[in-house]
């Protein structure tokens, strides 16, 4: 069973001088649950040399490592899972070659989106709750309304993304979902053990 409680995307560009690797280990410290890596800029090869990096701060943990978008590098990097936006490759082929064992997350964004995600997806993630300039392409802004109405639909641990900081964690986390997800409140603190510890007290 995963705990999806504190839920950390990667972004490297935030993570700046400290590393992406040395930013996971300090916000793991400090109570994340999930680690997703997530870099689009990345070759191939980089990607799969900082999943591999990741890997290796995250053992021993016990924290699931997830890869965006890119199966093949989630599998070829021995990850836990691969998370899929709607324009990725479809959930029931990525099933297909990831087995039965691996996590399967997807994202949606609409009432449309929940109610086509086929039983091969183990969660979603659900926002943006609010507008965020992390990702460029993501959709209109759910609103807590949105958020709750989306999860309220599904039997499916929904984490809640996008917009999400301390100062709207609890509102956030009181909409029913498993999970708050973030990029930036923990990515670009000056002290991301700190961060996610915050967060982590909102959403026990």
């Amino acid at each position: 069973m995963i705990d999806w409680s504190l839920y950390l995307v990667t972004d490297t560009a935030l993570c700046g001088h400290r590393g992406v690797v040395r930013t996971v280990r300090e916000a793991v410290d400090g109570g994340v649950t999930v680690v997703q890596v997530r870099d689009p800029a990345a070759t191939g090869r980089e990607l799969y040399e900082l999943v591999v990096s990741v890997h290796e701060a995250l053992r021993g943990t016990g924290v699931p490592l997830l890869v965006n978008d890119r199966l093949d590098v989630a599998l070829a990097a021995g990850a836990d899972g691969v998370h899929l936006g709607q324009s990725d490759l479809p959930v029931e082929a990525a099933r297909a070659v990831l087995g039965q064992q691996r996590v399967l997350g997807h994202s949606v964004s609409t009432s449309e989106e929940v109610e086509a995600v086929p039983p091969e997806v183990d969660y979603l993630g659900v926002g943006p709750v609010v507008a965020t300039p992390t990702k460029s392409d993501a959709a209109d802004a759910l609103g807590l309304d949105g958020l709750r109405d989306l999860t309220a639909r599904t039997i499916l641990p929904c984490v809640a993304i996008g917009g999400v900081h301390a100062d709207n964690a609890a509102e956030i986390a009181a909409t029913g979902v498993a999970g708050l997800c973030v990029v930036s409140e923990i990515c670009a603190a000056d002290d991301p053990r700190s961060a996610a510890a915050t967060l982590r007290k909102v959403h026990q």
